[in-house]
């Protein structure tokens, strides 16, 4: 039995769809470890003005993001993936929500631009992930609006 092309797509969109689910699982429940293998080795993480590349260099900069936060739990969702052989494109809306270690909340509304690569174990990763911020500051949404450097080309 072959498997037709649209089928081999379908499953790979779903598996791409998985892995964002753990990237953000994953933030929630505090694994590091979880979350470092969803990053190729070579990724590259654009996030609040650094760019970031391999997935060690990348761990130490999300320890450091997240270690003055006592929870952090993101939702991504509306979910666009094109699938294109071994590698693919993904966009998605970003909610996330926070405490710092001082008891105090905060809010992030963004987008995330993705480049995804299969890699030699068939596992899909995550090798190239762009934050652009559309609100970051309390949960009131009061904060102004971030800078351009942080909104991205697409503006915020």
């Amino acid at each position: 039995m072959t498997v037709s092309n649209d089928s081999r797509a379908a499953d790979d969109e779903r598996a791409i769809r998985r892995l964002v689910a753990r990237y953000c699982h994953a933030i929630a429940e505090r694994d590091d470890a979880a979350w470092a293998a969803t990053w190729a080795e070579d990724g590259e993480w654009l996030v609040l003005g650094a760019a970031i590349r391999s997935r060690v260099a990348i761990l130490e900069h999300y320890r450091k993001l997240v270690s003055r936060a006592r929870w952090v739990v993101q939702l991504a969702t509306d979910g666009i993936v094109d699938v294109d052989g071994d590698t693919a494109q993904g966009r998605w809306q970003v909610l996330e929500f926070l405490q710092w270690s001082n008891g105090t909340g905060g809010q992030n509304v963004a987008r995330y631009r993705d480049r995804y690569v299969r890699g030699a174990d068939g596992e899909w990763r995550f090798a190239r992930r762009q934050l652009l911020v559309t609100y970051i500051g309390g949960p009131d949404l009061t904060a102004d609006p971030p800078p351009p450097q942080l909104r991205g080309a697409e503006g915020g």
